[in-house]
C-alpha cells in the first residue's frame, strides 16, 4: 500500500497540512488497516499508544450515521441540531472550515474523513490520559466521547480517568448531553452507551 497517497488524500480532503501527531495517528491506523501491530503491547495503554477498536468505530457510526444521503448517492451537508446552523456537517459527523451548507461529498469520501477523524481524536485522547492506565473498552468510550464534544482535554471525565477513579468517570458522561443550551435525547443515548462501553469488561 503507497501511504502517500493515502495521506495526500486525507490531505485534501481536510484541506490543510498534518500536524505530527496526526501524522503518527494516521501511519498508525494504516499499520492497522494492513494487518500490522504498530504498537504491539500487553493490550493495556500505559506504554504504547493504542489505536480505537472495533466497538468504538461502531459506536461513533451509531450515532452519527451517515447523514443526508441523496438519490444520487451523494452526501450533503446539513445544520447542527443544536444550533440549526454552524457548525455545518456532513457524512459520519465531519465539520470544519471546509464544510458549508453547500457541501456536497461521495460516500467513499465521508468514509475517508470519518478513518482521519478517528484517528486524530485517537491521538489527542492518548495525549490527554498520557501514562493513566487504561483497558481498550475505556479508550474507545473516551475517543467517541471526544470525537462528539472536543472536550477531552478540559473534562472533569478526563480529570478523574487519569486519578484511577472509574466509578467517577463513567458517571462523568452523563453530564455532557447538552447542545444549543438544550438536552438533546441522542445525547443522553450516546453518553448511556459511552458510559456502558467504559465500564466494560475487556
Amino acid at each position: 500500500m503507497q501511504r502517500k497517497i493515502i495521506f495526500d488524500t486525507v490531505r485534501r480532503l481536510l484541506g490543510r497540512g498534518f500536524s505530527r501527531r496526526e501524522v503518527i495517528a494516521l501511519d498508525a491506523a494504516i499499520s492497522a488497516a494492513q494487518g500490522d501491530d504498530p504498537f504491539p503491547g500487553d493490550g493495556d495503554i500505559g506504554g504504547e499508544p493504542l489505536t480505537i477498536g472495533a466497538r468504538g468505530v461502531e459506536l461513533i457510526r451509531q450515532f452519527e450515521g451517515c447523514a443526508k444521503v441523496r438519490p444520487d448517492g451523494l452526501v450533503q451537508a446539513y445544520p447542527d441540531p443544536g444550533t440549526g446552523g454552524a457548525p455545518w456537517t456532513i457524512g459520519w459527523g465531519a465539520t470544519g472550515p471546509d464544510i458549508k451548507p453547500d457541501t456536497v461529498w461521495t460516500r467513499a469520501e465521508c468514509d475517508a474523513r470519518l478513518d482521519a477523524d478517528i484517528a486524530r481524536h485517537a491521538a489527542d485522547v492518548w495525549a490527554a490520559i498520557g501514562q493513566a492506565p487504561t483497558s481498550q473498552a475505556q479508550f474507545d468510550a473516551l475517543v467517541s466521547f471526544h470525537f462528539n464534544t472536543g472536550a477531552i482535554a478540559r473534562a472533569t471525565l478526563t480529570k478523574r480517568h487519569n486519578a484511577g477513579e472509574r466509578a467517577a468517570a463513567a458517571a462523568e458522561f452523563a453530564r455532557w448531553n447538552r447542545a444549543g443550551g438544550r438536552v438533546l435525547p441522542g445525547l443522553v443515548r450516546r453518553r448511556a452507551a459511552e458510559a456502558a462501553l467504559y465500564l466494560a469488561a475487556e
